[in-house]
């Protein structure tokens, strides 16, 4: 073998012995490989409707009407099944609108794809039921007097438990002074919330912040322990607010709306 490529012009040899390593790039480049990419998702109003519903629907208590927008953030990412490739996971690092994660820190492994999203869709559950015991606490009402129906159920996983018990409060009591926590502006924000008001780390909002900036938002709220992460695509225009508790962002919330100092990253 080596005798018959001596015998060959240098040029022509060395693209013969090129080919296999060609040919196994080709299939690497081609095969699926563990990983899912992420991109900024949609955005909804708590404080509106969704598919011609209220979001929030609240009986036993006066309500506000509200002005301004409180945006829940959502990012998009390949399913559990999808086959991303070489390609997919290259144009995803050098991309500031996409991440590439492994898969297996997305998505549970060995569940498929019905066991997924009924896990994500029990998570919105029982985020929901965590947001209204939440915000109902922090106003100091009974959930046996006031009655709470949220609306968004087609969202899978916890990250707008911070979002409904804010827009609880905002519909209930607003700033306090009879304005709204908004101040009329977009507020967009993420975080897990506890019962107890305590706020939780989500991931994936550095792109949030940019499915935010993109639907009107200018400032954004964010659980302090990602805070470096918000920061690092962090787009133009867009304020960070670090909260650790529900009644942290009400009352960022109000200071902001009446022009005093508000906590940053």
């Amino acid at each position: 073998m080596s005798s018959w490529l001596s015998r060959l012009p240098r040029a022509r040899a060395l693209v013969l012995c090129a080919l296999p390593l060609l040919a196994l790039l080709l299939v690497a480049g081609l095969a699926p490989l563990p990983f899912t990419v992420a991109q900024p998702g949609t955005t909804s109003d708590v404080l509106g409707e969704h598919r011609g519903e209220p979001v929030i629907t609240i009986s036993g208590a006066p309500v506000r009407r509200t002005d301004g927008r409180l945006l829940m953030t959502t990012i998009l990412a390949t399913g559990p099944d999808a086959d991303v490739d070489l390609g997919d996971v290259v144009d995803g690092w050098f991309r500031t609108d996409r991440a590439v994660l492994p898969r297996g820190s997305v998505y549970p492994p060995g569940q498929s794809e019905a066991e997924i999203e009924k896990r994500n869709l029990g998570q919105m559950e029982q985020s929901q039921n965590s947001a209204v015991t939440a915000a109902l606490g922090y106003l100091g009402r009974s959930p046996q007097q006031v009655k709470v129906d949220l609306r968004l159920a087609d969202v899978g996983g916890p990250s707008a438990g911070l979002f409904f018990a804010l827009g609880i409060v905002d519909k209930i009591r607003g700033d306090g002074s009879g304005g709204d926590l908004t101040g009329g502006r977009t507020i967009a924000g993420t975080g897990t919330v506890a019962a107890d008001g305590t706020v939780g780390a989500v991931g994936g909002v550095s792109l949030k912040t940019q499915a935010a900036r993109r639907d009107g938002a200018t400032v954004f709220l964010v659980p302090k322990a990602e805070c470096a992460q918000a920061e690092a695509e962090l787009p133009a225009g867009m304020r960070l607010v670090p909260v650790t508790a529900l009644k942290d962002a009400v009352a960022s919330l109000t200071a902001l709306e009446q022009g005093k100092a508000v906590p940053s990253c």
